[in-house]
């Protein structure tokens, strides 16, 4: 029968106690757990041997981030669907990069989603700092809740402020440099096309202007569109999408390609909207690249796709991984300048000289 009476609760064995059975003191029992400091190995190993006996897991880490006024967590914020930085090889990437670090940090990775005009309860999450790491609009509120809380901001290009710090690519310079290799392959700049990211945050697809592009609030879609028009001049076709996705591309290329006197070249902004271009040329019985060159812009890996695009490598990971280091730098109470990184062209098999070209 039952007796009624409860099982007796056994306390959470503490350092104290691992320090006592090991026959240390505990402050050195401390430097064995958090492996700084010089204490002997065997010391180490006594109470790991202690630890293990008690049952003792390790301090808490909730204690430990209370005690140092930290969460342990950064704030990586997002501007379009979460599943973007998933689905988006150049963002995986870049992510992967950043996690390095953060795994060496021993600090987690919250990834939020910044409703841009919803409310600004994104800017109230627990983070030790705030990350950027998706370009999006120059222009974010999010940043002035993040200041007032004296949280550091690192973006890659955006948004801006005055305490934020950029991890940065030549964007309109590598633009140019990749139109530029169709001109020396022969291609006319009245028969290049633009083929472009979002505009704004809404951004239909369709076509527009190089005009239009050069407003935009969004840095790297403004800064590759005028990199382009420095080569190609500002009275060439372009379209926007509202993705820079395959689908989205393929459409927009669609329009490019449906024109009275079509492109015999496509600079895409990204090497998801270069793919999508490929297959409208491919949906028409065009080639690539004897009939329609396309260029791309990420240099992401491809394993699926049947060219090797000619595009700008902006070596994602590395600037993931740069990203996390300025941000462990600040952490660290380190004023680091802004960085840019290098990019570099690669040339692949989706770029000839155009047909009929001497």
């Amino acid at each position: 029968m039952p007796t009624g009476r409860q099982p007796t609760a056994h306390p959470r064995p503490t350092l104290r106690d691992v320090a006592e059975r090991a026959g240390v003191a505990a402050s050195t029992a401390s430097l064995a757990f958090s492996e700084r400091g010089s204490v002997a190995p065997a010391t180490v190993r006594r109470v790991r041997e202690a630890a293990a006996e008690l049952g003792y897991l390790g301090p808490d880490p909730l204690a430990a981030s209370l005690r140092q006024g930290r969460s342990g967590i950064v704030g990586a914020f997002a501007e379009s669907r979460l599943a973007y930085a998933f689905r988006d090889p150049c963002a995986a990437a870049m992510l992967e990069g950043l996690s390095q670090v953060l795994y060496e940090m021993q600090a987690g990775l919250l990834l939020i989603h910044d409703p841009g005009d919803g409310p600004l309860r994104a800017a109230a999450q627990p983070m030790d700092a705030a990350v950027f790491l998706f370009c999006g609009e120059e222009t974010n509120p999010l940043v002035a809740g993040l200041e007032a809380r004296g949280v550091p901001i690192i973006g890659t290009g955006a948004p801006l402020g005055e305490s934020v710090r950029h991890v940065r690519i030549d964007e309109r310079g590598a633009s140019a440099r990749i139109t530029r290799l169709l001109l020396e392959l022969g291609h006319r700049p009245d028969r290049l096309a633009h083929l472009m990211m979002p505009l704004t945050r809404h951004s239909p697809t369709e076509l527009t202007t190089l005009t239009g592009a050069a407003e935009s609030a969004y840095p790297d879609t403004r800064e590759r569109a005028l990199g382009f028009a420095d080569v190609a001049g500002w009275d060439v076709p372009a379209a926007q999408t509202s993705e820079s996705d395959v689908e989205q591309g393929r459409l927009a290329a669609g329009l490019l390609l449906d024109a009275d006197q079509p492109p015999t070249a496509i600079v895409a902004q990204s090497d998801l909207l270069a793919v999508g271009a490929i297959q409208a040329a491919t949906d028409r019985g065009l080639r690539v690249p004897e009939d329609l060159s396309v260029t791309g812009f990420d240099g992401v890996a491809l394993p699926w796709f049947p060219h090797r695009l000619t595009t700008i490598d902006q070596h994602a990971v590395a600037k993931g991984r740069a990203t996390g280091e300025m941000l462990r730098a600040v952490l660290n109470g380190e004023s680091p300048p802004d960085r840019m990184l290098p990019v570099d062209l690669r040339i692949g098999d989706t770029t000839a000289a155009p047909a009929g070209a001497a």
